[in-house]
């Protein structure tokens, strides 16, 4: 059994995704970010970093994994599937695995923070981030022309890179002349257990898109929390 600390973002998504595809039972554990459970001495006893998602394998002496890249890594190799166990097929689902983590994450974060939440509007740094997310988008369009999947089989660095790509709008991102990454991201979208997994916990992104007030009140509550972590900063 996977005891699975998370929440409704893309990097817990990514997590309860893979969990999902390959049929481990696990036990949903959602922290309130907004509140800081991430931040409480049981859960960085699991996560030193007081993120999410963290999972612990209780078959395995209650084995903790934090970072979700790691957590897709030890799931994939618990179980001998969604990664290639032969050197080649690892390197390339781990290379686009990390093209994720040290990029699409990353841009589409600071796009997110710096139009969504930041409280003043500093259109170079939106444009910045934006610009650079679009430039991922594209690397990722122009690979996805001459093959189905990211690498080789559907694997964990499908659900890594669409788990945040399916929050471009969020972002302020447009996918309309990338039709490659939109064929991609609706094939695996269209997987049950992706569909299953994005309800672990479900998001309310789709809704705040489409509703303003919820937008404001989602960002306000992103605000806070940049403010309490720059806070807590400079009193260290």
């Amino acid at each position: 059994m996977i005891d699975l600390y998370t929440a409704a973002t893309p990097n817990g998504h990514k997590v309860s995704i893979a969990l999902e595809e390959l049929a481990l039972p696990y036990t949903l554990r959602v922290l309130d970010l907004t509140r800081g459970e991430q931040k409480q001495p049981d859960f960085l006893a699991i996560n030193p970093n007081g993120r999410i998602p963290a999972i612990v394998d209780r078959d395995e002496g209650n084995f903790a994994v934090f970072e979700s890249g790691a957590c897709l890594i030890y799931l994939a190799e618990k179980t001998g599937q969604l990664m290639p166990t032969d050197v080649k097929g690892r390197s390339r689902v781990l290379q686009w695995l990390m093209f994720q983590m040290g990029g699409i994450g990353p841009m589409m974060g600071q796009a997110n923070v710096f139009y969504r939440y930041f409280p003043e509007k500093i259109q170079s740094v939106i444009d910045r981030y934006q610009g650079e997310s679009k430039r991922l988008f594209r690397v990722l369009d122009s690979h996805l022309k001459e093959h189905e999947y990211l690498a080789g089989d559907y694997s964990i660095a499908d659900i890594a890179n669409w788990a945040w790509v399916r929050t471009h709008r969020w972002s302020g991102v447009e996918l309309d002349d990338l039709q490659h990454l939109k064929r991609w991201r609706d094939q695996v979208r269209a997987r049950p257990a992706v569909q299953r997994g994005i309800l672990q916990p479900a998001s309310s992104m789709d809704a705040r898109l489409d509703n303003a007030e919820q937008a404001r009140q989602f960002a306000e509550g992103a605000r806070k929390m940049l403010e309490q972590g720059q806070s807590k900063m400079k009193g260290q």
